[in-house]
């Protein structure tokens, strides 16, 4: 079976509880390595009142502290940075097959002074290449030409060339070969009535299109009905131009199944689609299935990459 190293994400947070109750399912199709130390652990699984399987691999790292469930702290930050370097380090260094993260939270890792707004940031560092963010699930996947930008720098991030690149490096990573790419503004700019940037994406679009030697890329296509049933029946797999344009429709259609996947890297890397859940955590809600469809599709990944080779 596959290895597959899981960094437990914010201690706070719902990530411990969450690599717990899942470990009896997922241990049935891939070994997973947990990045934690045992006495935090312990701490853990007190508060959730749970046992921790006899079969629950760690790879001892960080260091032990009181947990404060539901707030963000700099050792809990530290600690999340800690988890997530190691396991992608011994995913790095072949040791395991594919990484997982759970989720961190961004102020934890400020509060500890790490550099970085989050996993796919620090990923595109340490692999020096550009990561895509991808998310969603076999239903509706969307790849976000810009992730954790702020709003006001999107419109001026959106370039012909940038975003043909962008395109293209989309296609080849994920292997879709029918993608639909979002407008920026209302109506798809509405001929240029309603902003220009538009038309800098029918250009990228008509490159990556040339250059592939095929029709992948279609659009752009008004946002505001392009997650819509009959639309999705069309084209769902999809460029998004910024975060929320992606990501408001996915969570509303598929919160609890829904993925995040970084393409274009040297490894394998999944998490679910969702965050720390402080307002829920080591209270025993925390829901599962996200994190299991991330561990599936990270093994899927592994094996066909063995296969390729």
């Amino acid at each position: 079976m596959k290895k597959i190293a899981i960094s437990l994400g914010d201690p706070n947070g719902i990530g411990i509880e969450i690599a717990l109750k899942a470990h009896d399912e997922i241990k049935q199709f891939c070994k997973p390595l947990y990045f934690i130390n045992k006495a935090l652990l312990q701490r853990a699984a007190k508060l959730l009142e749970c046992r921790i399987p006899d079969d629950f691999i760690t790879c001892e790292c960080g260091k032990d502290f009181e947990l404060k469930p539901g707030k963000f702290s700099k050792k809990a930050g530290k600690f999340s940075f800690v988890s997530f370097a190691n396991a992608f380090l011994n995913v790095k260094n072949h040791k395991a097959d594919a990484l997982v993260t759970l989720p961190i939270n961004k102020q934890a890792w400020a509060k500890a002074g790490i550099k970085y707004h989050g996993h796919t940031e620090a990923l595109s560092d340490f692999c020096k290449r550009d990561a895509i963010m991808m998310l969603g699930c076999e239903e509706l996947f969307v790849g976000l030409f810009t992730d954790h930008q702020p709003l006001k720098s999107v419109p001026k991030s959106v370039k012909k060339k940038a975003l043909a690149r962008f395109l293209l490096s989309f296609a080849k990573a994920s292997g879709f070969d029918k993608i639909g790419v979002l407008g920026l503004n209302p109506h798809a700019g509405d001929g240029g009535i309603l902003g220009r940037e538009d038309e800098k994406i029918v250009k990228a679009i008509k490159i990556a299109n040339k250059v592939l030697g095929a029709r992948v890329f279609s659009g752009p296509l008004v946002p505001d009905v392009a997650f819509n049933p009959l639309a999705l029946k069309r084209t769902n797999r999809l460029v998004a131009m910024y975060h929320d344009q992606a990501l408001a429709p996915l969570k509303a259609l598929y919160f609890d199944s829904a993925i995040n996947v970084s393409l274009a890297l040297p490894i394998i890397r999944t998490s679910p689609d969702h965050g720390t859940a402080f307002d829920i955590a080591y209270k025993g809600f925390a829901n599962i299935t996200s994190y299991i469809n991330a561990v599936k599709y990270a093994v899927i990944q592994a094996n066909n990459k063995k296969q390729s080779k």
